[in-house]
C-alpha cells in the first residue's frame, strides 16, 4: 500500500485569466508564495518520504517550499506530472479561447477531444497513473507527494473513483490544495479531496 498526496501548485498572478499550460517562465507571485508557505506549514506534520514535481516553474517552487519545510532532499522532476500539452492554446486568454470551437469541444467531451499538440485527457491519465504505479510499487513507511496541475490530479482522481474522464468538471482542484489517495494491490481509494489551506 502506498499513500500519495496530490498537490496542485500554488497560484501564479494570473491564474484563471489565461491558459498557462506549458508556457515557460510562469512563476508564483507574492500571493502564490504565501499560499505555498501555508501549504508547506500544513504538510510539516505529515510523514513525507519523497516529493516529485512537474517540470513547470510554479510546481517546482511549490514543491521546494514543502521540501524546505520538511528538510527533505530536492524534489524529483517527473515529466509524467507535467501540465497538459495545450500547444497553440497555451498563453491565450480564456475569453479568446471560448470563441474557438475546438477548445469548446475539448471542454465538452474530453474523452474524444485532443489539444492542438495531440494530447488527450486519457493520455494524461495514463502517464500520471504510470508514474504512481512505478514509484508506489514497493511498500513504503512514508507518504509520497506529487506536485502537479489541476487536470492531471483530476485524471488520477477520476481513475480512483471509477469515473469517466468526462467527469473532470464535476469537482474542483484548487491552487495549493491537497488530495489524498491510496494505491494498493486491491485498487485505489480516495481519502480526501481538494483540502484547501486558507
Amino acid at each position: 500500500m502506498t499513500a500519495f498526496l496530490l498537490v496542485r501548485h500554488a497560484a501564479h498572478d494570473n491564474v484563471g485569466k489565461y491558459l498557462a499550460g506549458r508556457t515557460p517562465g510562469i512563476r508564483l507571485g507574492q500571493a502564490g508564495r504565501a499560499q505555498a508557505a501555508r501549504l508547506a506549514e500544513r504538510l510539516k506534520r505529515e510523514p513525507i518520504e519523497q516529493i516529485w514535481t512537474s517540470p513547470r516553474e510554479r510546481t517546482q517552487e511549490t514543491a521546494e517550499a514543502i521540501a524546505s519545510a520538511k528538510n527533505l532532499p530536492a524534489p524529483t522532476l517527473a515529466e509524467e506530472l507535467d501540465e497538459i500539452d495545450f500547444g497553440a492554446w497555451s498563453g491565450r486568454t480564456f475569453d479568446d479561447l471560448t470563441k474557438d470551437p475546438a477548445f469548446r469541444r475539448w471542454n465538452e467531451i474530453r474523452s474524444l477531444a485532443r489539444t492542438p499538440s495531440g494530447e488527450g485527457m486519457l493520455d494524461v491519465q495514463s502517464r500520471v497513473l504510470r508514474l504512481m504505479q512505478r514509484i508506489g510499487a514497493k511498500p513504503r513507511a512514508g507518504i509520497l507527494v506529487l506536485v502537479s496541475h489541476a487536470d492531471v490530479i483530476k485524471a488520477a482522481v477520476s481513475y480512483c473513483l471509477g469515473l469517466p474522464i468526462d467527469s473532470w468538471s464535476r469537482f474542483e482542484i484548487s491552487p495549493a490544495s491537497i488530495t489524498s489517495l491510496i494505491l494498493s494491490e486491491t485498487g485505489a481509494e480516495l481519502k480526501s479531496l481538494n483540502e484547501v489551506i486558507w
